[in-house]
């Protein structure tokens, strides 16, 4: 059974800590503010800290060459800084927005539907959101990759964005499409926290033994 380091031992990483051996993994360390148990033998980790840690952890990760996956949101203005502290030292990380299957899939959902009004002039569009009060990045870095993934399909037109924080609302992601004649509605719900764990721990699974910068996408979908 590989060794897993868990980065980060809020409510995601005890959850991924939970669910590590139906993936085959012994978890060896975790690490957080008052916990720094050795990395040493490690063959992979799983980041979920904070905006503020993620490019420290990817450098210690990196420096020790163990392979990571990166669950932290809100930090990707550095993600080019990333990618060069894991390239420089000959490492591996995978990264994502958002870490479950679900919302993976209804991203390429989403693209296609962009495709395919691209040239529907009389339709507009919007992108909305809601999480959880204690989630510090708003619009999500979901949505915010969701909008982008409609422009690049073509959908050049203005897509109205908008974002809530409420409760403990895990997540939901809504994007529209709208005309004098219809709307038509694509929505994606999460129950738990329990998917983006899961996510996270398929990744690590893949990017044991590899080298370079991916994206989440790249392993459920190919490259």
């Amino acid at each position: 059974m590989p060794n897993l380091a868990i980065v980060g031992y809020g409510k995601m990483g005890r959850l991924a800590d939970q669910l590590a051996p139906e993936y085959g993994f012994t978890v060896t360390a975790r690490l957080d503010i008052d916990r720094n148990e050795p990395l040493a033998g490690a063959d992979v980790a799983i980041e979920f800290s904070t905006p503020s840690a993620v490019l420290g952890n990817v450098a210690k990760l990196a420096a020790l060459r163990i392979p990571m996956v990166v669950g932290t949101t809100g930090w990707l203005e550095h993600l080019s800084e990333a990618k060069s502290i894991v390239e420089k030292n000959d490492s591996a990380l995978v990264w994502s927005p958002n870490f479950s299957v679900g919302v993976n899939i209804f991203t390429r959902v989403v693209s296609e539907a962009a495709r395919l009004f691209k040239n529907e002039k009389e339709y507009g569009a919007w992108a909305w959101e809601i999480h959880h009060i204690t989630k510090k990045d708003a619009p999500s870095g979901t949505l915010i990759k969701l909008v982008e993934q409609m422009h690049a399909a073509g959908f050049d037109r203005p897509i109205n964005t908008g974002s809530n924080r409420a409760g403990a609302h895990p997540g939901t992601h809504e994007i529209g499409f709208d005309s004098a004649a219809d709307t038509i509605t694509l929505r994606h719900t999460a129950r738990s926290r329990e998917g983006f764990a899961r996510g996270a721990l398929k990744a690590a699974q893949w990017i044991i033994g590899r080298k370079g910068f991916y994206e989440f996408s790249e392993v459920l979908f190919g490259g």
